[in-house]
């Protein structure tokens, strides 16, 4: 049977064709135009809009075949098998429109996309799984309308501000602003357990007309629980906007006290602020026109030198001298410790951080 065959196809080879007689004329236009159409399809690139311009050109190849076979070639087998596989193709094209669609993302999220998590290099189908927890929604606040009230409002959800610029005060004090692209409640959701419920230390309030996307807080730790590379994702940008909100406080700690604190503000406030709690709230800068001669050098020295002079203790001498009003009024590393937020979960060393 192998002997029969090649020889077979020996014959085929060399024995020159089989056609009896060659058509002296040549096919139409439509032939030669579908033959063109096709030599461009073929010449397509890859990715998405390759494909389009692959499909799309053989699809419109195709079709001129059918043409050509119904009204020329005059052959049910050409008609046919060019109708298939212009079919193939235009199913094809939908599929590819379809997929498009389905990958589109409101101009917000796209947005979001590009300026947070591509930077990050993070893939477009981890993204989907994080909007589709915020169920693809835009919420928006007014001017000068509340996201939390302290003391009020349950810490149920992690929100990421879009647009807009958010205050955030303790006691009708200011402490510090939100800007886009930064969570609005990061530090309180990692103040707290999964299992664990409390409300929030400051007040939030938008100072202009506001757009941004909430995580309800069961929901995302379900996701965060489920898939490990989301939740170091979260870990490493939540570390980040807490480590922003912290510097920002440095410059008014340190106008006050004289020394460069990194901490959380809400869970310090009432240590580190006014300790009269029937002074009226005024502005930060008559406080600390108010704190200055406390801490000045020459009140310091005037304060020394009217001191009267006393014998010191048998039992001890060279006693260091009795600390500065200023050194006095700042609390102790104990109470620091208590009242400090938890920066273990970050990496660093302790619960309160001197720089």
């Amino acid at each position: 049977m192998s002997a029969n065959s090649s020889s077979s196809a020996g014959q085929l080879l060399w024995q020159g064709p089989v056609c009896i007689s060659w058509k002296p004329d040549m096919e139409g236009a439509v032939y030669h135009l579908a033959s063109c159409i096709l030599l461009l399809g073929f010449m397509a690139g890859s990715g998405v809009y390759g494909c389009f311009y692959l499909f799309g050109f053989l699809g419109t190849g195709y079709l001129c075949c059918v043409l050509w076979g119904w009204f020329h070639a005059c052959g049910l087998d050409i008609l046919l098998w060019s109708f298939l596989l212009a079919v193939a193709c235009l199913l094809q094209l939908a599929h590819l429109v379809y997929r498009l669609r389905e990958d589109t993302l409101p101009e917000e999220f796209n947005l979001l996309y590009k300026t947070l998590w591509l930077p990050l290099q993070v893939p477009l189908q981890t993204y989907k799984e994080i909007v589709h927890c915020c169920e693809e929604q835009v919420l928006t606040l007014a001017m000068e309308q509340t996201y939390a009230v302290e003391g009020e409002t349950p810490i149920n959800r992690l929100s990421l501000l879009l647009s807009g610029r958010v205050r955030v005060s303790q006691d009708g004090q200011f402490l510090h602003y939100i800007f886009p692209y930064q969570f609005m409640d990061s530090p309180e959701w990692e103040s707290l357990q999964p299992s664990e419920e409390g409300v929030f230390q400051v007040t939030l309030t938008a100072e202009t007309e506001c757009s941004y996307v909430s995580w309800p807080r069961k929901s995302l730790h379900l996701l965060l629980n489920k898939e490990r590379y989301i939740a170091r994702l979260f870990s490493a940008l939540l570390g980040y906007d807490i480590s922003e909100k912290l510097y920002t406080l440095n410059d008014k700690l340190f106008a006050k006290f004289g020394l460069r604190f990194d901490i959380r503000l809400p869970s310090l406030y009432h240590v580190l602020g006014p300790t009269t709690p029937d002074a009226e709230p005024g502005s930060e800068k008559e406080e600390e026109e108010a704190h200055m001669p406390a801490v000045s050098p020459q009140s310091v020295a005037t304060a020394a030198q009217q001191m009267p002079p006393c014998s010191p203790p048998p039992a001890a001498t060279n006693l260091p001298a009795p600390p500065s009003r200023a050194r006095m009024s700042r609390p102790d590393s104990g109470l620091l410790e208590l009242h400090a937020f938890p920066f273990s979960k970050f990496g660093f060393p302790g619960q309160a951080l001197i720089l």
